[in-house]
């Protein structure tokens, strides 16, 4: 059964996938000093409509395996124990224990 959390992180990162193009625009707006008071304050009224999932903080790399949140491993995006365990059996291509 997939955990609660792995979930969420899914939908976040499809909600920010979703709205990115929407986002930077409307920040681009909202920064850009050139240009009037109001509209920068609309800009910045129509990024706080935006939803929860849709800012990229949210997105937070998980375990593929386990749903991890710590101890991640970006390139093969496994956790510390996990990559351990497929390295020692050989399951990562490129991988093997190191010995001096």
């Amino acid at each position: 059964m997939t955990k609660a959390r792995v979930l969420r992180d899914m939908k976040a990162r499809v909600g920010v996938a979703e709205n990115e193009i929407k986002r930077r625009a409307y920040l681009y707006v909202a920064r850009n000093q050139a240009l009037p008071m109001h509209v920068r304050s609309q800009a910045q009224l129509q990024l706080n409509t935006f939803g929860r999932y849709t800012r990229p903080t949210t997105v937070k790399n998980r375990c593929t395996e386990t749903g991890r949140g710590r101890g991640i491993i970006s390139e093969f995006g496994l956790c510390r124990y996990q990559f351990r365990l497929k390295a020692l059996n050989g399951e990562l291509p490129g991988v093997k224990k190191a010995s001096w």
